[in-house]
């Protein structure tokens, strides 16, 4: 790969815009991630190029791949995934590795429950996730990228690949990247239906036609990765900040959002409220802020009573508890995580053991197996969950539920079995009388 670009500081070559604002709130109603997508050719490269795509491509290749790292890490980017790790500083490990070949991996295995805002994205607007792949690419020296899409998403796979023939046809793609002597080549790679595999390093063992197990960290994908290779794994929506970070420069986006983690972040609600959707909105905002002036509020007039605030794996929090920023950095201040971004509400009429149960039942579905604690441990839970539920819950469940539940935490390979014990402590914490009624009523209260 050649780099034979013009060098020197990124922000002396008109990468911060001729004026910055600053009203957040104003900037990210201008839709960055969301653009274009109510046009019904949006996914069409040639509607893509005419709002603006693959401008900034262009506008990438004329500096050095370590100044286009730089920029992302400027920005305060944060992965988009559910970690919330500064995305410039994961790839600046990849950078410094003098291994070849690079990897990039985009992690499309959008398997939470509750979580669906990568698939606009997926489904509407390819080319930004393509060209932000390509200027991530350009800027970690990898020459090949893959978009490892969930088993689930059989039309999104339609999309991306006619969008990727396309992009290859306009040579943003391929041996010589728009002339410029830049190789990257890149191709979609579907799961079976997986959830693990939303864990980079067991997507890594998939992509490499191994079963899908997590590997032991360290050491790290981006030093050890496909292949024994550096790769970095970002999400789509990470990914797809990209663009736009090179267009407005990293002081234009930092202003978008909070301060320790900026730019916009897209919010799926689902549940009881009366405008489900994925929702393009500053980083930071207040979850109350998003049920009720984005979502319209809780369906049919009803209260509140639970909000699971980013996706499943994330502790549950009662309806006093949504006056909370909705960021990497301030939720576990408020007692859960922001996770995917993924708003399960849920109001007066919904059972908290019969979700807790439900959650088991999928983390013990979808558990690999590989680590005791989290094979028999989901099970375990599963099938304590299951009694009481039922109506034949004993004295101690509640006791063992706790016991079996901390037994898990922290024992595990990967995040899967952190997920579900972390689901049942949250729901003991703040609705145990439920469960204490379950099993003295020896039924359902909300039945």
């Amino acid at each position: 790969m050649c780099h034979s670009r013009k060098s020197g500081n990124p922000e002396k070559r008109n990468w911060i815009p001729h004026q910055v604002r600053n009203d957040r709130q104003k900037i990210i109603m201008e839709k960055i991630l969301l653009k274009n997508i109510e046009n019904p050719d949006s996914a069409d490269i040639n509607e893509y190029i005419n709002v603006g795509g693959y401008k900034n491509l262009s506008k990438a290749f004329e500096y050095q791949p370590k100044d286009v790292i730089e920029e992302v890490k400027k920005s305060g980017l944060r992965g988009r995934g559910g970690a919330g790790f500064p995305t410039g500083m994961k790839w600046s490990f990849a950078d410094a590795d003098p291994k070849f070949p690079k990897y990039l991996v985009c992690n499309a295995d959008e398997g939470e429950p509750g979580t669906f805002k990568d698939r606009p994205i997926l489904e509407k607007n390819p080319h930004l996730l393509i060209e932000g792949l390509i200027i991530s690419g350009y800027a970690i020296r990898a020459e090949y990228g893959y978009i490892y899409l969930r088993g689930e998403y059989p039309y999104a796979k339609e999309v991306l690949n006619r969008a990727i023939r396309q992009a290859y046809e306009k040579n943003y793609l391929g041996d010589n990247v728009l002339g410029k002597n830049i190789k990257f080549h890149l191709a979609v790679y579907q799961g079976a239906g997986a959830y693990i595999c939303g864990e980079e390093t067991a997507l890594i063992e998939s992509l490499e036609g191994k079963k899908g197990q997590p590997r032991i960290k360290p050491p790290f994908p981006v030093n050890v990765g496909a292949w024994g290779m550096p790769t970095i794994v970002n999400n789509v929506e990470t990914l797809s900040n990209v663009p736009y970070i090179i267009e407005a420069g990293a002081v234009a986006y930092s202003q978008i959002g909070s301060k320790d983690c900026p730019g916009p972040k897209l919010y799926c609600i689902s549940g009881c409220v009366e405008k489900p959707g994925v929702y393009e909105l500053p980083m930071g905002i207040s979850l109350r802020n998003i049920i009720y002036t984005h979502a319209g509020g809780i369906k049919d007039g009803k209260k509140l009573k639970a909000v699971i605030p980013g996706g499943i794996s994330t502790s549950v929090l009662p309806a006093d508890k949504i006056d909370c920023p909705m960021d990497f950095v301030s939720m576990p201040k408020h007692g859960s995580m922001l996770g995917s971004g993924a708003v399960i509400v849920m109001d007066e009429s919904v059972c908290m053991v019969k979700v807790t149960y439900r959650a088991l039942k999928f983390f013990e579905h979808e558990s690999c197996g590989k680590c005791v604690p989290c094979r028999e441990g989901t099970e375990w839970l599963r099938k304590i969950l299951e009694r009481i539920e039922q109506g034949m819950g004993r004295e101690g469940d509640i006791e063992l539920l706790s016991d079996v539940s901390e037994t898990i935490s922290g024992r595990t390979f990967c995040p899967l079995g952190d997920g579900a014990a972390g689901v049942v402590i949250g729901m003991l914490k703040h609705f145990r009388h439920e469960f204490e009624e379950h099993i003295k009523n020896a039924k359902c209260i909300f039945s």
